[in-house]
């Protein structure tokens, strides 16, 4: 199917420094009647509209892909030799503009795109492309005039990419993507980052990870956070009911000026890890309450019910592709929180969770296949003046949602010799208290319903 650009759309012309110039119709005209087709073309003549005009390729929806470090990026042909990213529908003059655009979303220290290497057709490198059309045209042509621009880094990166570009493929990016099975808890050690080495696809995803230091790392955190108390409460509550994972999403504002990240409301997901039909119905509920409070995305949250509030490999993977999704979709830099909460770990000081907020940074350009970094985020906690109606609101809802779950924690039971479960979440719960101290007093009604369930 032929595809034609949209009527305004934004026009990307930059493509790193190793970006060909693309020739004009009447220069490429030129070129072709000068030199012939018995005489060698440049590298910069051999441009995506030569091989649409001989032939080679045929415009169409979705015919053109980026995989990079495990992250998958969809693109349509254009008539006149252009790319329109799908998730954007930006247009770019090449596919280098292209690449380097989207390496860069993923690993911002990425200074090129090596785009004939990196983008392929149908499956096939556009390299290759280029490559066939020498032999046809030009058979005595060096071959060194396709081959520049390959980089062993993008077929390595794209053999990393496998996994996850067969998890996306044709979905929709969101709530079901992080709402994946997970085996029972059982104690997990966690390992140090630099032990980890090359992505291995025989490595264990719930291998849990100890976070780094943005300054061990040489960075500086490239953002502030503040969250509410409320969404701690509502966050921890959620977390506390029930021994299996649960999952959730952040609403907020994020302030370019300021480079603060506001996070204003928790949303719990009230549905089962891989019950990907109840998740889109979820997804499309949490949608319609960030755009009714005007909020926006600004991150998720997941429990490790009896385990440390670290990241696992598969939590680092999660982060990046939301991290991703929220700098693409805007066209702009936007940080994407990860929180993970951990209400039942005995390793914990006292009755309270471990509440971890977190991010990804890339890894080393000069390694492509290596895990994301899992850092931690310094973040400021804003005690909110009182609890909210929409939180007790929230609170009820998910009561009602594991009454008869067979995995409701039972509060009438011991958490240690002298503390029982519903001791356990009342003290957590009053680690994130409002100012006004009446709350106690609103949440006795939720804690009566909790000791009525089991």
């Amino acid at each position: 199917m032929d595809s034609e650009p949209p009527s305004s759309p934004q026009v990307v012309e930059d493509g790193g420094e190793e970006d060909e110039e693309e020739l004009s119709g009447g220069e490429e005209a030129d070129l072709r009647s000068s030199t012939g087709r018995g005489s060698l073309l440049t590298r910069r003549g051999i441009t995506l509209r030569v091989l649409l005009k001989d032939g080679l390729v045929e415009p169409g929806d979705g015919v053109l892909a980026i995989h990079y470090l495990g992250k998958n990026f969809v693109g349509d042909l254009l008539n006149d030799g252009k790319i329109r990213w799908v998730e954007t529908g930006q247009i770019f003059n090449s596919p280098s503009a292209w690449a380097t655009h989207c390496k860069r979303l993923v690993n911002p220290a990425k200074k090129s795109g090596c785009g004939w290497a990196s983008v392929r057709y149908r499956g096939q490198k556009l390299a290759q492309y280029k490559t066939t059309w020498l032999h046809k045209y030009q058979p005595s042509a060096d071959m060194s005039l396709v081959s520049e621009e390959d980089d062993d880094e993008d077929e390595e990166e794209g053999k990393a990419a496998v996994q996850a570009d067969e998890k996306n493929k044709n979905t929709k990016p969101g709530l079901h993507d992080v709402m994946v099975s997970r085996r029972t808890d059982r104690e997990r050690i966690p390992v140090r980052y630099c032990t980890l080495g090359t992505r291995d696809a025989a490595r264990d995803p719930l291998t849990l990870v100890e976070l780094s230091a943005f300054s061990a790392i040489n960075r500086f955190q490239p953002f502030n956070v503040a969250v509410s108390s409320n969404v701690l409460l509502l966050m921890d509550f959620h977390c506390h009911l029930t021994t299996s994972e649960v999952v959730g999403y952040l609403g907020g504002r994020w302030d370019t000026n300021t480079q603060l990240l506001t996070v204003l409301r928790a949303f719990p997901c009230r549905t089962r890890l891989g019950d990907r039909d109840a998740a889109s119905a979820v997804e499309e509920e949490i949608c319609q309450n960030l755009f009714m409070r005007g909020l926006s995305l600004v991150g998720w949250y997941h429990s490790h019910p009896r385990g440390p509030a670290l990241p696992s490999l598969q939590d680092i993977d999660s982060q990046m592709d939301h991290q991703l999704r929220l700098q693409g979709s805007n066209n702009g830099f936007q940080p994407c929180l990860g929180v993970i909460c951990g209400p039942y770990y005995h390793g914990n000081q006292g009755v309270a969770s471990t509440i971890t907020p977190f991010w990804v940074v890339p890894p080393p350009e000069q390694r492509p296949n290596d895990y994301g970094i899992p850092v931690a985020v310094e973040v400021t906690y804003v005690q909110d003046n009182f609890l909210t109606s929409d939180v007790l609101n929230e609170m009820m809802l998910l009561v009602d949602y594991y009454r008869a779950a067979p995995d409701l924690v039972h509060f009438n039971q011991y958490w240690c010799p002298d503390t029982t479960m519903m001791d356990k979440i009342k003290g957590s719960l009053s680690c994130h208290a409002p100012k006004d101290q009446a709350y106690s007093q609103i949440l006795e009604h939720v804690y009566s319903q909790l000791s009525n369930m089991n």
